[in-house]
């Protein structure tokens, strides 16, 4: 589900820095301030002023909020935990 117009319309008039989350790992979100969008992408001036072309169907979010987790193919990505390596294996 992509973000709203409005709701990146707010981003933007109020200057509120926004997380873009890509995938699982948080090294790789995008963290910085709504420049302009259209249907498809919307583009974000990060901290060091370089502007980022992203889809809007990742998961954009106020950066002041804790970190959503990523959507893949329509749900939400979760860690599958694995349990304790075997012993068998050591």
């Amino acid at each position: 589900m992509a973000i709203s117009d409005e709701q990146l319309d707010q981003y933007r008039v109020e200057g509120i820095k926004v997380r873009v989350v890509r995938d699982i790992l948080q090294i790789n979100d995008v963290r910085g301030i709504v420049v302009a969008w259209d249907d498809d992408y919307v583009l974000i001036r990060r901290p060091n002023r370089r502007v980022v072309k992203l889809r809007r169907s990742y998961a954009i979010g106020p950066a002041s909020e804790p970190r959503q987790a990523p959507v893949l193919d329509g749900a939400p990505f979760e860690l599958e935990d694995v349990g304790e390596p075997d012993d068998a294996n050591d």
